[in-house]
């Protein structure tokens, strides 16, 4: 049977079937509220991102995000996807949505910082969360609530939708031996990390990712962290950096979120907003993925073709560095009251289900080696 037939006569077979129940119970007819009616009628929505066009993983995801919704919506639907500087410039994705003249964005909340402090522990903090850790809190933790609420005065709703997993600690023309060799240091780092690379003595810099290579190349800074193997091979900065640390303290899962317009998907009929809902949840999952399995790849292209020297970050610098992170939460908290309300909870998340990281996932790291 041929798929347009069978869906006809799906189709009639419904129809009489609503007809049958209606005669036989009227009661069940009340119960079915009136938003729950599927209609034909077609959206179109734009998408701005921090990413530029395409970007692998991250750019690519959206394209699929936005063909999802699309496939499942029946084409009722439909998002066009802008790269950064397509639309709107990648670092004003958070005010177009609010403002209402996109409907949704992509990219992480730690690029939002400068307006709601708290925003930083939605994507990832330093000595924080992996991404099992934060999808686990934002699920199951309170974490989407807390989201939620601090996003809502600017009109958004966000949900997860890609995760980095832990990164790599960065590209470095000198050595990092100890605290001191942070002295001076310009370093392109956002969010959290930005602010205890600066406790330590360097200048962190905030700039989009097109401009990072040219950067870093000509000196504008000494240092730069990017994600990982993958995209830092495509990025070339194996050419033009000397050593490559790990590992990414400063962004140990780091959270991508698609931000909507809290007034557009609240127009949306019920079963487009789950659709919209599920289709994160996948990109979720396959963000996270596609990064192991290229990360693993690519680390071994940048051994085999490159002079980089890949080094861990010594003992006496973790430590250091970890002390300033947990001052300059305890001074954020005291300062402003909703990073005090995300971060109790972050912390109180972190703390008990650390124990059970303990015995389950790093034991078993160490005793496979």
């Amino acid at each position: 049977m041929k798929r347009k037939e069978f869906l006809k006569k799906g189709a009639i077979v419904g129809i009489a079937g609503s007809v049958l129940a209606t005669s036989c119970n009227t009661s069940e007819v009340s119960d079915v509220e009136a938003p729950n009616i599927i209609t034909n009628k077609k959206y179109q929505w734009k998408m701005v991102t921090t990413w530029p066009p395409n970007f692998p993983v991250v750019g690519t995801g959206c394209n699929d995000l936005a063909k999802w919704i699309k496939t499942m919506s029946g084409g009722r639907l439909e998002i066009k996807v802008y790269g950064g500087n397509e639309l709107v410039p990648p670092l004003q994705v958070f005010e177009a949505v609010s403002g209402g003249s996109v409907e949704m964005g992509h990219g992480a909340s730690y690029y939002w910082t400068g307006i709601e402090p708290a925003f930083a522990f939605f994507t990832s903090i330093p000595f924080g969360m992996n991404a099992q850790q934060m999808n686990a809190w934002m699920e199951f933790g309170g974490g989407q609530e807390l989201w939620e609420d601090t996003y809502k005065r600017f009109n958004i709703l966000p949900f997860f939708a890609g995760n980095t997993g832990v990164q790599m600690g960065g590209w470095f023309n000198r050595k990092i031996e100890s605290m001191d060799s942070w002295k001076g240091l310009k370093m392109r780092m956002p969010g959290l990390g930005g602010k205890v690379i600066s406790e330590a003595g360097a200048t962190a810099v905030l700039s989009p990712g097109s401009e990072l290579y040219t950067n870093l190349e000509r000196g504008v800074i000494d240092a730069t962290e990017w994600i990982g193997p993958y995209h830092d091979y495509l990025m070339g900065f194996h050419n033009i950096a000397k050593y490559y640390y790990y590992p990414g303290w400063h962004e140990p899962g780091s959270v991508l979120e698609v931000i909507i317009n809290k007034r557009d998907y609240e127009a949306l009929p019920l079963d487009l907003q789950e659709i919209v809902r599920s289709a994160c949840y996948r990109s979720n999952q396959r963000m996270l993925s596609e990064f192991e399995a290229k990360n693993n790849v690519y680390l071994k292209k940048i051994k085999a073709e490159s002079d980089v020297e890949i080094l861990s970050y010594p003992k006496e610098v973790m430590t250091g560095m970890k002390e300033i992170a947990l001052r300059i939460y305890d001074e954020l908290a005291q300062q402003d009251a909703q990073s005090a309300k995300v971060y109790e909870s972050f912390r109180s998340f972190k703390n008990d289900i650390t124990q059970w990281s303990q015995g389950a996932e790093k034991a078993f790291y160490n005793d496979i080696g």
